[in-house]
């Protein structure tokens, strides 16, 4: 009888369960958006009680899809937004505020705070992340801060922090009843609690944020067993046998498995990741030193990272708060109405600037505006911004590298727009290659648990799957190529310095 592996997918707009065969091929697909909740200007929140029972459900729609019971499944893979925070009571297994998204700024005051002593890389030698509102620590800590008698329960033992990951595993393991309180190195290097080096902890740190260490999870590999499902789920007894956090995962779901190979993933932001193999590699050009691994015992592999806060989030403002689209897919569709961006330039700073730049005062500006601009050069200026701010994160992993490379693999839901991925092609000036199976991240972390399991021997196996389904070349002369980023990059300069003290 064929077996598969289900993989969790606990993204940041749905949760989904899609179910892999051997050949890495999708079989089925459950999936259910939840709720962006945003209290106010800056804040963005989901609740972690939804997000749990959307991922049962889902579970349930991948395996009735496929007419397939728990035994047809060999192990789970959970794959999750990074950064965003969820605390919970050790006792009534509930949380105790929403979840904090990592596309969150409130907590800028915290890093201002701990930034007045050492600056904003007070931390980065060990951690690899500079100070920012992305990373979940000063999630943490804003919860314990103003969320009424957290403190005292956190100093007394009685909250635990995760991920969504360790979110989903505590629950899918029984919660209250022996729940498994844990996450895997990739997201654990993403609190800025834990030391590249010895992929523990670091108590100095922890001592600085003051978050109690009784908190966290325990840190694990990628790919093990961490527990079975508990007796009352539809996967119950099956292991729960890899984690990786979703940039990671689509990393490992393109087998970009060594030094020097890398991916680039178009979701609600785009996170271009670089294998720079068991050596840490200290970016100088405002990339982030990440996890990019770690097999069982095997020695962990790092990664270089450039993160953009605002991609396909672009798309979906123009589709929710603007009403200039009634479907994503739309916008490909009004984009194409025109030849270019009509001299527009959207710089989607909503979240401030990530990399390269790491500018939290920036805030989103469409500038180059004059009577000839229509929704249709509006829509493609949306779309080039992906493309734009992916060239700059690759012209920094170029410098960081010292390796340029020749061409760029590519997933996530953004791909499937034909009109994007051209220009991407011409803004990089390399080509840009699409796999087969677009379902990376979700069929990286099945990939994880099915290694632990002995569902695929190794490596070679997983490469061997690999498949390219389309490739765009660059068509675009270099004086264009420079014009263009030449305007972007004047367009950038326009979101520097907007915030400060009665502007937020």
């Amino acid at each position: 009888m064929a077996k598969y592996v289900i993989a969790i997918d606990q993204g940041t707009t749905s949760s989904r369960a899609i179910i892999f065969d051997k050949a890495g091929s999708v079989i089925s697909i459950g999936q259910l958006e939840h709720e962006q909740i945003f209290p106010r200007a800056g804040w963005v929140e989901h609740d972690p009680m939804e997000i749990w029972d959307n991922t049962r459900e889902v579970i349930g729609q991948a395996l009735s899809k496929a007419n397939l019971t728990r035994h047809d499944i060999e192990a789970v893979g959970i794959t999750n937004q990074r950064e965003t925070a969820v605390v919970w009571d050790r006792n009534t297994g509930l949380p105790i505020y929403n979840a904090i998204v990592w596309q969150d700024t409130r907590t800028q005051p915290i890093v201002d705070r701990l930034a007045a002593d050492g600056g904003v890389e007070r931390f980065k030698a060990k951690v690899g992340l500079p100070l920012a509102t992305y990373f979940s620590g000063t999630k943490i800590v804003w919860i314990l801060e103003n969320v009424e008698g957290a403190r005292e329960k956190a100093e007394a033992g009685d909250l635990m922090f995760g991920t969504t990951d360790s979110w989903v595993l505590w629950n899918l393991t029984g919660g209250l009843e022996g729940g498994v309180h844990a996450t895997d190195v990739t997201n654990a290097s993403r609190t800025m609690f834990m030391d590249l080096a010895t992929l523990q902890w670091d108590d100095e740190i922890l001592a600085a944020f003051g978050v109690p260490k009784s908190m966290l999870p325990e840190i694990r590999s990628s790919s093990e067993v961490y527990g079975l499902v508990n007796e009352h789920s539809l996967l119950r007894e099956v292991p729960i046998a890899g984690i990786l956090g979703d940039q990671q995962a689509a990393t490992f779901g393109q087998a970009a498995f060594d030094q020097g190979e890398a991916k680039n993933t178009y979701g609600t932001g785009n996170f271009l990741i670089f294998n720079t193999g068991t050596e840490i590699v200290h970016s100088k050009n405002g990339l982030l030193t990440t996890l990019g691994y770690k097999l069982g015992d095997a020695a962990p592999h790092y990664a270089l990272e450039g993160s953009i806060a605002v991609t396909g989030a672009l798309v979906q403002w123009l589709r929710d708060n603007l009403g200039m689209i009634s479907t994503s897919a739309e916008i490909e569709t009004l984009a194409k109405t025109v030849d270019d961006n009509g001299g527009a330039y959207f710089v989607p700073a909503f979240s401030g600037l990530f990399a390269p730049y790491w500018r939290a005062d920036a805030r989103g500006a469409l500038v180059g505006l004059t009577r000839f601009v229509n929704k249709g050069h509006i829509a493609r200026a949306a779309l080039e911004a992906t493309a734009f701010q992916t060239r700059e994160v690759l012209d920094a992993v170029n410098a960081d590298s010292g390796v340029p490379l020749t061409e760029l693999k590519v997933d996530g839901g953004m791909i499937s727009n034909n009109t994007l991925m051209q220009f991407q092609a011409d803004i990089i000036g390399v080509p840009v290659v699409r796999p087969v199976v677009a379902e990376t991240t979700a069929l990286g972390a099945a990939y994880a648990a099915g290694l632990a399991v002995g569902f695929w021997s190794d490596l070679d196996e997983l490469r061997a799957n690999w498949q390219e389904d389309s490739r765009w070349t660059p068509q675009m002369g270099e004086p264009e190529r420079n014009r263009q980023l030449r305007n972007w990059k004047k367009a950038v300069t326009k979101t520097f310095g907007w915030v400060d003290e009665d502007i937020v």
